[in-house]
């Protein structure tokens, strides 16, 4: 009769978590980047103008295109230091839910006034 085996075997890789920690403060990041820059572009004209890349849409494009660049950076390398490593993710995750909070208010029109 077989019995399963709880221990781990030793030929067994070990199962790292850095590729999923990597992936949730990039979003983290990339939301954060996106508020700020919104907040940015609405109260400085240089950096408005500086955001326009196409004409139409104005500096929504360059603020949606900035961020998602600034997302796919951080993504890039924090996997490519943390791919084959195990993090704390705890804390990874309350950073990045930290991040995401600080975006939310930056919605918000009368916190982007305190600026």
């Amino acid at each position: 009769m077989n019995t399963p085996n709880n221990a781990a075997s030793p030929n067994a890789p070990a199962l790292t978590n850095g590729s999923g920690a990597a992936a949730i403060l990039a979003a983290g990041v990339g939301s954060f980047a996106l508020a700020v820059l919104a907040c940015a572009g609405g109260k400085s004209a240089t950096v408005k103008n500086s955001l326009v890349f196409y004409k139409p849409t104005g500096p929504l494009s360059g603020v949606t295109t900035a961020a998602i660049l600034i997302w796919l950076f951080t993504w890039a390398i924090l996997e490519w230091r943390w791919r084959n490593r195990t993090v704390a993710s705890g804390r990874i995750s309350a950073v990045a839910l930290a991040l995401l909070g600080l975006a939310l208010l930056l919605t918000f029109p009368p916190v982007v006034d305190l600026f």
